[in-house]
């Protein structure tokens, strides 16, 4: 009997090439493009404009590091940065502990639950100036819906005045983002709801596993992955908050509710000194990566720990 050859799996077939270098970089060409445009190349020019005295108008001069030393100087900016941090704290809880409840109810099998799904998913699609525009007019004292029904019922004689006051201004900007920006969150959270299996969560209740034991011992630590994405992200775009300061409070009251990213705008817009807020951003950019890592680090330490 005659052996036949065999022939390797392994082998390229004759006449077929084989994958190319280049077509992965021709894939992946498109998205660097994207970063280096939108992200690399503004980051560089604003590092190079914050060495520089550059007005609006007229000639910029280069000062070297003087516009990082007058930061760490600049009361304003420290105020601003230093409300952003309760802002971010406060709205972030708030986001949590509306988006959390949610996601465990539209996870429930209901035949509903898709409608309600879109229902609390809807303000996400609106934007932040729009959003702000939208609460502004319902705010209005005079002509605005919550202090028309307020009236109507009884509860007030004299229409509300929240923003001429610190913690009611920041009340009404938290409320106005949680109604936002939670459905977002909501699908974040629903989405790791969705990847525990029912095998484990039976196995706990066959052990005699209670409801606030299965949530603290399985889904919480499963979850994990999600609750870091929805926890960065919420950090990051409350300390990137702009639209709803610039519009509702515009500052006010006293520049009590200035953004970091607010101070910002001021430095470079209204006081003509790109140079300068070209070094505030930078400044900011570090501020950002350094609580991203800060969390990380710290969530994923808890999650060895468990």
């Amino acid at each position: 009997m005659v052996d036949t050859p065999t022939k390797d799996m392994n082998q390229p077939i004759s006449g077929e090439r084989e994958p190319q270098g280049w077509l992965g970089l021709a894939f992946i060409l498109p998205g660097f493009l994207f970063i280096l445009v939108l992200f690399l190349v503004p980051l560089a020019m604003t590092i190079w404009m914050s060495f520089y005295n550059w007005p609006l108008l007229g000639r910029k001069k280069f000062i070297g590091f003087a516009n990082y030393a007058e930061l760490l100087g600049d009361m304003q900016l420290w105020h601003s940065l230093g409300f952003t941090l309760l802002y971010t704290v406060l709205v972030t809880a708030a986001i949590f502990a509306v988006a959390f409840p949610l996601a465990l109810l539209v996870d429930r099998p209901l035949r509903s639950a898709g409608f309600f799904r879109t229902i609390f998913f809807m303000p996400v699609v609106i934007g932040f100036g729009a959003a702000s525009t939208l609460w502004m007019w319902l705010l209005n004292p005079d002509s605005g819906v919550f202090a028309q029904v307020l009236r109507g019922i009884g509860l007030i004689s004299a229409a509300p005045r929240p923003l001429e006051s610190f913690w009611p201004a920041l009340a009404v900007i938290i409320l106005m983002v949680v109604w936002k920006t939670a459905g977002f969150t909501m699908v974040i959270l629903l989405t790791g709801l969705q990847g525990i299996s029912n095998d484990v969560i039976e196995a706990a209740k066959i052990d005699g596993a209670s409801v606030f034991s299965r949530f603290r011992r399985i889904t919480l630590p499963l979850m994990r992955n999600s609750l870091v994405l929805a926890l960065v992200l919420n950090v990051t775009s409350s300390m990137l908050a702009f639209d709803q300061f610039f519009i509702i409070t515009q500052g006010g009251p006293e520049n009590s509710t200035i953004s970091a990213v607010f101070s910002i705008y001021l430095a470079s817009f209204s006081s003509y000194r790109l140079g300068y807020g070209s070094a505030l951003s930078f400044a900011l950019l570090i501020v950002l990566v350094a609580i991203s890592a800060i969390q990380f680090v710290l969530l994923r330490e808890r999650a060895e720990e468990g």
